[in-house]
């Protein structure tokens, strides 16, 4: 059951729980402490601990947030810089991390378990980093923009400045969209659909608004070349101060920072295809078309990521006015237990093939269905009168 806010000094019952944030960047601070005070080299491994054990564990013991913002409530929330100020200390943090890393990287005090735990820390912080990027991007202030390209530079991931943006929220929960996975795809089939489509995309969406302003691919106007360059500045650097031996944990942290967000990416539309209008266009994005959790810490964790569906229904909001809508399919848990089920096919169709089939009533002509496998699923899941409009 959704309650409101109550008053009292504030509208939101959640505002002094947000800088908790941090400690997604501040993780890629604690390894070298942890490790220090209480001699276990596992903490060299303290970003997959959160995620994978830490965070899932408390979402099951804290449960559901329950708390919408109120509508009187939205002008005061979007325009308190208090929230801003929650994401913009994000990027400090993370570089700060960053740094002290690629000097651990660069020594010879780590075994090379250690540093393959510190690199994985790393790409979890990359990865989270690419959400704060995400919160970001979507503002129309221009220091916001550049602040969310400079955050994407650690994963390398700059293009999805412009495809999430431009490509992703106009093309969501349809078979065009290479971000938005389909029912009975598994993650390790949506990964390389998703990184390379999504490249592509943002290069022929940049490239044609390019062509529209009258400049050429090279130009200073090119988004994805800013926050490609800003990769390219930023790992030069690093390279230049510690040396190539640091470049394999550079590597492995931007990719598996790439991975968690995809990751992320493959769990918010599942299966989940908008409507068609009577004439062959897509419906317009409502709560129906994405995938809800409203667990409380993982919504502080990732700055109300979770409340997808309002999220798209009304991309302009900023995280602290997101809602919780009834409206919306649920999945079971919060985001980072469903990457630990995504992880293992056979788990993931058994938690959530029959949610998406309780979602649309049985129908799965209603669903975004992979094609290739769409035969086998109708058999399987499918009406008798589907079976026959497919055969």
């Amino acid at each position: 059951m959704l309650t409101f806010s109550k008053r009292s000094n504030s509208p939101d019952p959640k505002r002094h729980l947000w800088v908790l944030g941090l400690i997604a960047p501040a993780s890629a601070l604690l390894p070298s402490q942890l490790v220090l005070h209480t001699g276990l080299p596992v903490f060299w491994w303290i970003g997959p601990i959160i995620i994978f054990i830490v965070i899932p564990v408390l979402d099951w013991v804290v449960g559901q947030d329950g708390n919408n913002p109120r509508d009187e409530d939205y002008e005061l929330l979007s325009n308190d810089r208090y929230y801003r100020w929650c994401t913009f200390l994000f990027l400090p943090v993370q570089l700060i991390g960053l740094l002290i890393a690629c000097a651990m990287w660069a020594g010879n005090e780590l075994s090379l378990v250690d540093k393959l735990g510190l690199a994985a820390t790393l790409g979890f912080v990359s990865g989270i980093g690419i959400n704060a990027a995400h919160e970001l991007g979507h503002r129309v202030e221009h220091a916001e923009q550049w602040l969310a390209k400079i955050a994407l530079a650690q994963s390398g991931y700059g293009h999805f400045f412009v495809e999430h943006n431009k490509g992703h929220h106009a093309r969501v929960a349809t078979p065009d969209d290479p971000a938005s996975a389909r029912f009975g795809e598994s993650l390790y089939e949506f990964l390389p659909r998703s990184v390379f489509g999504g490249l592509r995309s943002a290069i022929e969406l940049e490239r044609n608004r390019l062509r529209r302003k009258n400049h050429g691919w090279w130009s200073i106007h090119n988004h994805v070349l800013q926050a490609w360059s800003m990769t390219v500045v930023l790992f030069g650097t690093l390279l230049a101060v510690w040396g190539w031996t640091i470049l394999p944990y550079l590597l492995l942290q931007a990719v598996l920072g790439a991975a968690l967000l995809e990751t992320v990416n493959y769990i918010e539309h599942y299966g989940l295809q908008r409507e068609r209008r009577p004439n062959g266009r897509w419906a317009r994005c409502s709560p129906r078309d994405s995938w809800n959790s409203d667990r409380l810490v993982t919504n502080i964790f990732l700055f109300h990521l979770q409340r997808h569906s309002d999220h798209h229904a009304n991309p302009g909001r900023r995280y602290q006015t997101l809602r919780s809508s009834e409206e919306s399919p649920q999945l079971p848990a919060g985001y980072a237990t469903m990457i630990l089920f995504a992880i293992f096919p056979p788990v993931w169709r058994h938690v959530m093939d029959a949610r998406l089939l309780e979602h649309y009533d049985g129908d799965l002509g209603r669903a975004n269905v992979l094609p290739r496998k769409r035969a086998k699923l109708l058999a399987a899941h499918g009406s008798d009168e589907e079976v026959q409009a497919a055969a």
